[in-house]
């Protein structure tokens, strides 16, 4: 396994893939934390949720795999020279970790919260069954001959695959309503600094070992950036250029239906109440 040839490029790898570990994964919280506020996943697209905890789930069963387990090591050495780095950090495997515990509690919001008639479609319903069905196929498929770096890289497809299509079902909502209410931006701003940050780590890996293998050797890593600051692209739009003047103004007030005048609920800005907890 090679090491490192220069020692403030291994420092600044390292800066690089925390700030990114840290950008994605404290993106979630925005998202989290406005359903919580609100008591309400209305304007969150259940689709999105679904299609992202498979391609979260898939992402960590690649990291973890070939971050922790040395036969599947010494079989990505045997495919891309032995003088190669591993292309998975730690911090790879702990945002991965964070993603899906994080998604699966947005299930449960979605689960408890006011819904206003919002259902996951067939489409992502069918699309994550089969893509499930497919990886128990490659799984017994690659059993005989115990080819899990093989495996382990179909699963870094998926997210790949899952990635290019989870944000589809947002940008269309969006796109629909005219609006991005009830869809929490600092998520975006955080994924695309994510984004930004581990493209950035990977180049500076290439720089330092003078080689380009870890981006075609991890090729998942990449196209998960490129594709994410993709569409946090579009989605910057919509918010702050498109639908910009379609966005509500909220503002607390005083419910007189409560003894001790402390509870609270959203109006428009125009006074008029909106639905309850929505």
């Amino acid at each position: 396994m090679a090491s490192w040839n220069s020692f403030p490029l291994e420092v600044t790898y390292e800066v690089l893939g925390w700030s990114a570990f840290l950008c994605w994964s404290i993106s979630f919280y925005p998202q989290v934390i406005l359903n919580f506020r609100r008591k309400s996943v209305v304007g969150l697209n259940f689709d999105f949720v679904v299609l992202n905890l498979t391609k979260h789930t898939s992402y960590l069963i690649y990291n973890a795999s070939l971050y922790f387990s040395a036969y599947i090591q010494n079989q990505y050495f045997e495919k891309y020279g032995y003088g190669q780095m591993i292309p998975v950090a730690a911090n790879d495997v702990a945002f991965s970790a964070h993603a899906v515990l994080l998604t699966a509690i947005m299930l449960l919001q979605i689960a408890i919260y006011e819904r206003g008639g919002q259902k996951v479609s067939k489409i992502s319903i069918g699309i994550v069954s089969v893509v499930w069905l497919g990886a128990i196929v490659c799984f017994f498929v690659a059993l005989p001959t115990r080819s899990w770096l093989w495996l382990v890289n179909i699963f870094n497809s998926i997210q790949v695959f899952m990635t290019v299509i989870k944000y589809i079902p947002q940008a269309i909502m969006n796109f629909l309503r005219k609006s991005t209410d009830g869809f929490s931006i600092g998520n975006i701003l955080l994924d695309f600094s994510g984004g930004m940050a581990n493209y950035a780590q990977m180049v500076v890996q290439s720089i330092d070992q003078d080689s380009w293998v870890n981006f075609y050797g991890n090729i998942g890593k990449l196209l998960l950036s490129l594709v994410s600051m993709f569409f946090d692209v579009i989605f910057i739009i919509q918010h702050y250029v498109l639908y910009r003047g379609a966005r509500k103004a909220y503002k607390s007030v005083t419910s007189p239906d409560n003894e001790d005048g402390d509870r609270e609920r959203l109006v428009k800005s125009s006074d008029q109440p909106l639905p309850e907890d929505v």
